[in-house]
């Protein structure tokens, strides 16, 4: 599996706060069988034009020399879109040195220029991925459509799957709607991870879904190849329902 968005670089936002934290988390990454992971730490758009390429740089380099065996780090940022038209084109923004970039809105209401923005990206030859989108206020299916028309891909938590409210029902109603191009764990130096999500869709007959969402279309993403569409899924009903199928995988050995 590929997680393209993690806060493990340590000691660079509120992800994790020290080597051995992160290296730990990417230890049982490496058990859950992801083999690449992005760090993201955050970045603010109207702060990216002072962000020198070489930032960070000897951080995550010596970070990189202490990676457990089986798993690899790239760089990244989650850039949050608090500014409409900055350049962000620069390799050193994006998601390994590919087009994909990785953006965020403000927390709360959806700005009223966010389709207008992700069109500006897509039309400076970027792949906006919009993070987490069943956080924002005011998300539909019908407003993640007019997203993804402008260019961008959806790349939903994880852990909002398996999980109550209103952001994880978002979420799945994503997911039945065929609206996710990717998973991502959005770690901290804390417990959420791709591997649950995987194993509770293929305990629903979703195997392809999970193939797709957490290997396929990243490592797609990351050779700048288009995004394979990700087919509607009918979901279990009931919270005890997903919860069930979700408890059904812990026995079988978690894929790569």
């Amino acid at each position: 599996m590929i997680d393209l968005h993690t806060h493990l670089l340590p000691g660079v936002d509120d992800g994790a706060a020290s080597d051995e934290i992160a290296l730990g988390t990417l230890a049982r990454f490496a058990a859950d069988g992801v083999r690449l992971v992005a760090c993201t730490p955050h970045l603010r758009a109207s702060h990216a034009r002072r962000m020198s390429p070489d930032a960070l740089a000897d951080r995550l380099g010596a970070f990189q020399r202490r990676v457990p065996p089986g798993i690899s780090v790239m760089r990244g940022w989650e850039i949050m879109l608090d500014e409409p038209g900055v350049d962000l084109t620069g390799s050193h923004l994006s998601l390994g040195g590919s087009s994909a970039v990785l953006v965020e809105f403000p927390r709360g209401a959806i700005p009223v220029q966010s389709t207008r923005e992700l069109t500006r990206l897509s039309m400076s030859g970027l792949v906006p991925v919009l993070a987490h989108p069943e956080r924002y206020q005011g998300c539909t299916p019908e407003v993640v459509r007019s997203w993804r028309a402008a260019g961008a891909v959806m790349q939903v938590d994880a852990m909002m799957l398996l999980g109550t409210g209103r952001s994880c029902d978002v979420a799945r109603a994503l997911i039945a709607e065929g609206l996710v191009d990717l998973l991502a764990s959005d770690n901290h130096g804390d417990t959420r991870a791709l591997a649950p999500a995987r194993e509770w869709l293929e305990a629903q007959g979703a195997t392809e879904h999970g193939e797709l969402l957490t290997r396929t279309n990243p490592e797609r993403l990351l050779r700048n190849e288009r995004m394979l569409p990700v087919p509607p899924l009918r979901l279990a009903a009931s919270p005890l329902a997903r919860l069930r199928a979700w408890v059904s995988t812990r026995t079988r050995p978690t894929t790569t």
